[in-house]
């Protein structure tokens, strides 16, 4: 590893630096579901029309966090993190100025591409500059905003949808992005690799294909009035591309990917059972405002409180997840958490 040599007292800072922008993007993917019905009025479309936004903004995550370690080693991780938040910030401003759902859905990919190399070469960044024997209190401080975002981000974005305009809640990310990119100029390291490492092209472009056909097959699947057999070949296409990529990364002396992992058996079986326990539980936070305003008829204000109290529910858990943990063991609190989950 090479790079410039920074002062011991700054290191302190690189985690608040980092949890800053997780912070930007956590609160901006949480502040956005309670104003798709606004959005979708402005833009003359139907709710569900947004979504193709949404599904864009992740496919880019999906797509450029494998590569942004490859990249922040090339490049430096002080120039691609700084970039990276340059890039998210100019796309929130694209956000806020979308006047229809094609703009909207090109901003999304931007703002989707920035925040794949911002919060994951921030973590590396820190993981790189941290004694070990610091570097669970830093990773811990990395991670708090990923606990309040989804408290304060419902009612704050509801409150400026229902009291001033659903823009401003992109426009919020410019003050933001211009401090954090202050601070990184002054205080952040520029970072190298030892190890140069070719790129995996191939495993990249596979990855994305696969990517790129669930998601658009899933994406037209949910549309009124498509035909469900294409949405279901662009499933089945990706299905098989994913099964390429996977047989490649097994290969590859350097995958993109290392899939190697997954032979540990307790990692496999997080990885996949966790995966459909995500898939559930991430689509409550977009799906309630919707059914609180459209089904119910609630303001984004209110709708946006009735998702603290889940919010709260999740931060209230956190003080007590080691405790239980530590007592029942964790194969007994997954199943019966996942459980309750699903009840409620």
């Amino acid at each position: 590893m090479s790079g410039a040599p920074t002062r011991p007292g700054f290191i302190g800072w690189l985690p608040y630096i980092v949890a800053a922008t997780f912070f930007m993007e956590y609160l901006d993917t949480t502040v956005i579901a309670t104003a798709l019905p606004q959005m979708a009025r402005s833009f003359g479309v139907g709710p569900n029309s947004l979504s193709l936004g949404m599904t864009a903004y992740m496919l880019a995550l999906a797509i450029f966090i494998p590569v942004s370690g490859w990249v922040a080693d090339r490049c430096g991780s002080r120039t691609v993190f700084f970039s990276a938040i340059a890039v998210f910030t100019l796309a929130s401003v694209l956000c806020g100025m979308s006047q229809n759902v094609a703009e909207f859905t090109a901003a999304r990919l931007l703002q989707g591409m920035g925040g794949a190399m911002m919060v994951p070469v921030g973590r590396l960044i820190v993981v790189r500059s941290t004694e070990k024997s610091h570097l669970m209190q830093a990773i811990s401080t990395i991670t708090w905003p990923a606990i309040v975002a989804p408290v304060v981000g419902p009612p704050v974005g509801g409150f400026i949808t229902t009291y001033a305009n659903w823009r401003w809640i992109f426009l919020l990310n410019v003050p933001f992005g211009i401090a954090v990119m202050a601070a990184v100029v002054a205080l952040v390291p520029n970072l190298r690799g030892s190890e140069r490492r070719p790129l995996d092209v191939v495993g990249l472009l596979l990855s994305g294909a696969t990517l790129t056909s669930v998601l658009y097959g899933a994406e037209l699947a949910s549309q009124p009035g498509e035909n469900p057999w294409i949405a279901g070949a662009f499933v089945a296409a990706g299905l098989v591309l994913g099964f390429i990529a996977f047989r490649h990364a097994q290969r590859h002396p350097h995958p993109l990917i290392d899939v190697s992992t997954l032979k540990i058996p307790t990692f496999s079986v997080t990885v996949v059972t966790g995966s459909f326990t995500r898939i559930g539980i991430g689509a409550v936070p977009y799906l309630m405002p919707l059914l609180f305003q459209i089904g119910f008829g609630l303001s984004a204000f209110k709708s946006g409180l009735l998702l603290l109290a889940s919010a709260l529910g999740n931060l209230g858990m956190k003080a007590l997840t080691t405790r239980i943990l530590q007592r029942y063991g964790f194969r007994l609190v997954s199943i019966v958490d996942v459980a309750v989950a699903g009840v409620f």
